[in-house]
């Protein structure tokens, strides 16, 4: 018997930022994709996304547009993650990450219990979809270089650049 994959029906939102346009969708259960680009890049094969603002999303408009305008440094939204078990303990491990702060895959990897998977912690913050909320973007490399992030590095360090001038 082939295992299927449930087609999901999400409902997403578009939004301006300082970034350029952010789809910010949910599933019922929570916040389960902030995507740097229009809404249509987060369709898939998986899931359809239907343009509907809904209490939750608007909530989510408004802390986004809270924390661009660095009065937000920690989000209050229920999150829906989807991954493996190891993806989602990273995730959690990167929503620990204090704001204008950064830490190393290495560093990612000591916390969750396995120190010797930096690059396991890598593929899943690539695979992290609720960007900025999860902040991947505060993850660098172990000699302070900024490597790797799916919204591209330039919008990496603005994130960066935001949360440390926020912080003086």
């Amino acid at each position: 018997m082939q295992k299927t994959k449930e087609k999901r029906d999400y409902v997403g939102i578009q939004m301006d930022s300082p970034i350029g346009t952010l789809s910010v969708a949910e599933d019922g259960a929570g916040i389960c994709d902030v995507y740097l680009g229009a809404l249509e890049g987060l369709s898939s094969t998986e899931s359809d996304v239907r343009e509907q603002e809904t209490p939750l999303l608007a909530e989510a408009r408004r802390q986004l547009t809270e924390y661009f305008a660095g009065t937000r440094r920690e989000f209050s939204l229920p999150l829906s993650l989807h991954g493996t078990e190891f993806q989602i303990k990273d995730w959690k491990a990167l929503q620990e990450i204090p704001y204008g702060e950064t830490c190393s895959y290495k560093q990612i990897a000591e916390r969750i219990g396995s120190p010797k998977a930096f690059r396991a912690v890598g593929m899943a913050n690539n695979k992290n979809r609720i960007a900025i909320i999860i902040p991947c973007h505060r993850v660098i490399g172990a000699d302070g270089s900024l490597v790797g992030y799916g919204g591209g590095i330039d919008k990496k360090i603005w994130l960066l650049e935001l949360e440390k001038r926020m912080l003086h």
